[in-house]
């Protein structure tokens, strides 16, 4: 092999080494936003449609940047035989309940951010109640 072929090999590699860096994404931790604890639907955006999508379909923009899809919210009824699952949603919410997808925490546990912006526990309880009950209106019939 000659000097010149290995250099446009090193060059080649360090190109592709180069895209694969680019190609990286990362996701940006920010605080919580505060919103009304009586909103489920401003919740709803302020904190689950970057991952979940607008529409709760698990399309959000920030969905690509996550090891594991996020849930199409839109079908947890229809997979639950009909039935909504309200005590796991709420659950996973909160951060009671460990989901397998959800790993290393990727995906916040709201319970605990929600008790860091309200100074009362009934708060941050109705913040949970009202974010799940608008993830319920969101399911395909």
């Amino acid at each position: 092999m000659t000097a010149r072929s290995s250099i446009v090999l090193v060059v080649a590699g360090l190109c592709l080494a180069g895209i694969g860096v680019a190609q990286e994404k990362t996701i940006e931790k920010i605080p919580i936003q505060h919103t009304s604890a009586a909103s489920g639907p401003q919740m709803y955006v302020a904190y689950c449609a970057a991952c979940h999508g607008k529409d709760g379909k698990g399309d959000g923009p920030a969905a690509s940047a996550l090891k594991v899809a996020p849930t199409d919210l839109t079908t947890l009824a229809k997979r639950n035989n009909g039935k909504f699952p309200r005590n796991e949603v709420y659950d996973a919410i909160s951060g009671q309940r460990a989901i397998a997808a959800h790993g290393s925490k990727e995906m916040p546990v709201w319970g605990t951010l929600f008790h860091s912006i309200d100074a009362h526990e009934s708060w941050s309880m109705l913040r949970l109640k009202n974010l799940t009950d608008y993830i319920e209106t969101l399911q395909v019939k």
